[in-house]
């Protein structure tokens, strides 16, 4: 018999959005997940984690039932309980917690488990019908977003597939390899049919430095001096686009002779890149002009990262790449799409008045020592969707102690027992993407999708936008959004957003929306104030933690540099087969990953007395933790790296990496500082 394919779009976290073909064995099982052939992006290609998605949605684990918490708080001790009585103690206690502190004290807390609209999204329609504290969602691209903007003006850019006839695509602070697999075919066609060469900056030898023609090892952090140093050398060496720069670009002279003295000398002395390579790599770039610079995440989640991107972006602007076929650089596509949201969030109903609590900043919201929580009543009541902070978050040993609190009530709705459901009062059973209908937009290309459910939810397990519709219903939330099914809902913003209605894009199972070559290269104008690339960066307009940052491209020493009692600088870098801590419950993925580890340079574990394998013990100011040492000459001696991120069960002491990591908010707006943590390691007690 012929396979039952459906068609489908993934959800998770990663740019790529895939295009995907599903095979369904019957109205609950599904085989094999294949990306879709016949979309240019996806190209038949996704990663090996999706492709066995069946081990995930199939997985003995799988929550099927409302939970009510039967023992002490964080105990993990439940009992099954009926839909009605878990719906009405979340209400009730949303309730409670409106009576007594005021409507403020309850915080809807989400991010993007699944990046469908609707699903996602829908959580803010019942904040702001109901006047619940606002969340600032930073935790991933505030950081990378504000750089961009900084010079470009918007999330924009040249056709990813353009990266098909680069002749040099330099990949900077990513690892698609690990995290966007389809960048990897487009790179790849060009290197076959254009003997293009591929370069990754990147702290550490990833599998996607392990794949390149050259791989550019820095200290983390120092991005910024690297790209100035490579302006330095385009605009002594004549590799300049004067005329570019005098139609497309404000303040170039002022930033020409603030170059003059950021040299490859001085950015050596920074990066630990040393100076005949930056002098290589700034001659190979200003020679060639199909070069696309692939922008990752990774260099913005640092205190400095803003100012990271936007010096990276600078290089472009210098040489007029921007005007070339598959030449310029991007990061992401998101001014295209051109949402109206009002119907999925509630934006017609949104109280400016109501505080704004930063997601980042969870730890200190939690204990009350988060400035913005001080000013207003505590957060007493929470409904968790879509994330898992209790592991993702920084600073979790103060999560932990905020979820243990007794006067906060914690509903998650979650598709598995993550450790921050373990702490929850209530925990409701979701559906996972296959089991819903939603709408998806993309970062990494210019594809608008939609899906209808493939196969049947799984026991009980209800999908967000029943649970929020639910609540509000019970909570006396109006709004028509409530009223709607979710394809309703899908619909109604797809065309209030000025696209087709989603049957139609169902039956075309996509629309390309990717702007005209001029618009993309931004030869119509960029979108900044002034319709130029902006060398002086306006941060006053982006946030107000703006003084700390340069205005022009430079190395902003804001990091958590290393000191005598904290030598090595850390980076904790995606794990090739989780995604966040998605997947970290399918037991292929934990095989392939082994344990929780931190690579250290062969020379600094002998100087440190530690062997390949052994315990060590690796912290800061915050905490420390237990892990096993692997030497890896992969990155410079004062630089280690731990892949995550790994539940807090995988530890040894039951606690992750994020216990290191700084709840400190980015300049100029806030963001999570994943990347830029210093830390002491020595030999751990035997056990």
């Amino acid at each position: 018999m012929p396979l039952d394919i459906v068609h489908s779009v993934c959800p998770h976290d990663c740019p790529s959005t895939c295009a995907l073909d599903i095979e369904r064995l019957d109205p609950r099982t599904i085989g094999r997940v294949r990306g879709a052939r016949d979309n240019s992006y996806t190209a038949g290609v996704v990663c090996a984690k999706v492709a066995r998605y069946a081990e995930r949605v199939h997985h003995p684990d799988r929550l099927t039932e409302p939970l009510l918490r039967d023992g002490p708080k964080g105990s993990g001790k439940f009992r099954a309980i009926g839909w009605d009585e878990a719906l009405d103690r979340v209400a009730g206690a949303f309730a409670q917690a409106t009576e007594t502190h005021g409507s403020e004290s309850v915080w809807p807390y989400y991010f993007a488990g699944t990046m469908g609209l609707v699903q996602r999204d829908g959580i803010n329609r019942l904040r702001h019908a109901l006047k619940y504290s606002g969340q600032a969602a930073n935790i991933c691209t505030e950081l990378v977003q504000n750089g961009w903007r900084g010079g470009c003006g918007g999330p924009m850019g040249p056709d990813p597939r353009e990266m098909a006839g680069a002749d040099l695509i330099i990949v900077w602070g990513g690892n698609p390899v690990t995290t966007q697999v389809n960048v990897m075919t487009h790179i790849s066609q060009a290197r076959k049919e254009r003997g293009a060469k591929l370069i990754v900056i990147d702290p550490y030898r990833t599998p996607s430095a392990e794949a390149a023609d050259q791989h550019v090892l820095l200290r983390p952090g120092t991005d910024g001096a690297l790209a100035c140093a490579i302006m330095h050398v385009l605009f002594r060496d004549g590799f300049a686009d004067h005329d570019y720069m005098a139609e497309y670009t404000v303040d170039w002279e002022q930033m020409q002779q603030h170059l003059g003295t950021r040299t490859p000398e001085w950015a050596e002395a920074i990066t630990g890149v040393s100076a005949a390579e930056i002098e290589a790599l700034a001659k190979l770039y200003g020679e060639t002009e199909r070069a696309y610079i692939r922008v990752g995440y990774g260099l913005s989640r640092s205190r400095n990262g803003v100012a990271q991107i936007h010096a990276i972006t600078c290089i472009p602007s210098v040489t007029g790449k921007w005007k070339h076929e598959s030449g310029g650089a991007f990061w992401s596509n998101r001014i295209p799409y051109n949402w109206d949201k009002t119907l999925i969030e509630g934006l017609d109903v949104k109280d400016p008045a109501i505080r704004t609590l930063d997601m980042s900043r969870i730890g200190p919201v939690l204990t009350g020592e988060d400035e913005v929580v001080r000013q207003g009543p505590p957060v007493t009541a929470m409904l968790v969707q879509n994330t898992n902070p209790a592991v993702v978050a920084p600073d979790i040993g103060r999560v932990h102690k905020g979820f243990m609190r007794d006067d906060l009530f914690l509903c998650v709705h979650e598709q598995f027992m993550t450790e921050t459901a373990k702490f929850a009062d209530v925990v409701l059973p979701a559906t996972t993407f296959l089991e819903h209908d939603d709408v998806y937009q993309a970062g990494g290309h210019s594809h608008i999708q939609v899906a209808r459910a493939v196969i049947e939810p799984l026991g009980q397990c209800r999908e967000n936008h029943w649970v929020n519709n639910q609540l509000a219903s019970r909570l006396g939330g109006k709004h028509p959004g409530f009223e709607m099914s979710a394809w309703e809902l899908a619909d109604a913003t797809l065309r209030n957003s000025g696209w087709p209605g989603a049957d139609e894009i169902l039956t075309k199972r996509w629309l390309d929306i990717q702007p005209s070559f001029e618009d993309a290269h931004f030869l119509n104008g960029f979108p900044t104030a002034s319709g130029k690339f902006e060398f002086a960066a306006d941060w006053s307009a982006l946030g107000p933690d703006h003084e700390r940052l340069p205005t022009l491209p430079d190395h902003a020493n804001l990091i958590d540099a290393s000191t005598d009692k904290k030598p090595l600088r850390m980076v904790a870098a995606p794990a090739r087969n989780y995604l966040n801590s998605s997947f970290t419950e399918t037991p292929t993925s934990r095989q392939a990953e082994g344990r929780p580890e931190v690579l250290v340079h062969p020379t600094t574990a002998a100087q440190l007395g530690l062997g390949d394998g052994d315990r060590a013990r690796i912290g800061n100011d915050l905490g420390d933790v237990v892990l096993h040492v692997r030497h890896f000459d992969g990155v410079l001696p004062d630089v280690v790296v731990v892949e995550s991120v790994w539940p807090n069960a995988a530890f040894e002491e039951g606690i992750g990496i994020n216990l290191l990591i700084s709840a400190d908010p980015g300049p100029p707006n806030g963001g999570a500082v994943f990347h830029d943590t210093a830390v002491w390691l020595r030999p751990a007690d035997p056990v």
